[in-house]
């Protein structure tokens, strides 16, 4: 199986991977074009749709989750002949660069994590993701509006802000016939801790947080960094779960910084 890819941006340095959340409808262009324009615009930019998710096919699986998706992630970076990327991520994005950075070091050089749950942990709400889903292709089904209201609630703190073209994106995505084989949440793989893993990631890594985020707060970020052996933590006030949308030039910039630092702190 090949996962769908845009490869855009400059010619010049390591390739940035640009991967995306697990939300209904997630794709790593749509969840990154805002911001993506502003980070590392010399070098090449690849984003890839995980299995399940945006235009990549969505066999069923009953793997570990993260497992499954690193094995399909790194079999498409050797399909396009790169071996070394720096990662930018969004939620589940995150949590599956985090294994593969773990499990393959020489593959990844940077990493920023944005949102990501790894780990379950007791101060984080794992079961608004399962209720979102369910709430979202149950009843009538998936609905354009019942997407806003789900980014509005969940993704956005300022739901009235939220691009009508994202909306539309993202609820494209959403309906395809990949996406509804596994509405009903079965056949996803297990969900699976990072728990034993978070120590092993080597790559210097930056967690970015929104302050708002109803999934887990600045707290458990903290947590999780500083059980990195190179971790760090920004947290971004006035967003929620998706800060590169909600702030793009702020979080571009903080991003940026990382990418170009020379030695991490």
């Amino acid at each position: 199986m090949r996962l769908a890819h845009r490869l855009t941006g400059g010619r010049d340095g390591v390739p940035v991977l640009f991967l995306h959340g697990g939300g209904p409808g997630c794709a790593s262009y749509t969840d990154f074009r805002t911001a993506a324009a502003a980070i590392a615009p010399e070098r090449p930019h690849l984003f890839v749709d995980l299995a399940q998710y945006g235009a990549s096919e969505a066999p069923r699986h009953s793997e570990p989750a993260f497992d499954y998706h690193v094995r399909q992630l790194t079999a498409t970076l050797d399909l396009l002949e790169i071996p070394h990327v720096d990662v930018v991520a969004q939620s589940l994005g995150g949590s599956v660069a985090m294994l593969m950075a773990a499990t393959s070091p020489e593959r990844v050089g940077r990493l920023v994590a944005t949102g990501s749950q790894p780990v379950p942990d007791d101060r984080s709400d794992t079961s608004l993701a399962v209720q979102a889903r369910s709430r979202y292709y149950g009843g009538e089904g998936p609905t354009w509006l019942k997407m806003r209201e789900l980014m509005a609630q969940l993704e956005w703190c300022d739901g009235s802000r939220i691009p009508e073209v994202t909306v539309r994106e993202r609820y494209g995505s959403s309906i395809t016939p990949w996406a509804m084989a596994v509405a009903d949440g079965t056949g996803r793989g297990t969900p699976q801790s990072l728990d034993a893993q978070i120590p092993a990631v080597g790559a210097p890594t930056l967690l970015v947080w929104g302050a708002q985020d109803p999934f887990a707060s600045p707290a458990y970020a903290a947590t999780i960094t500083g059980r990195m052996p190179r971790g760090e933590l920004v947290v971004l006030d006035e967003t929620a779960h998706h800060p590169q949308a909600e702030r793009p030039d702020d979080y571009a910039r903080v991003v940026n910084e990382f990418l170009d630092r020379k030695d991490h702190r």
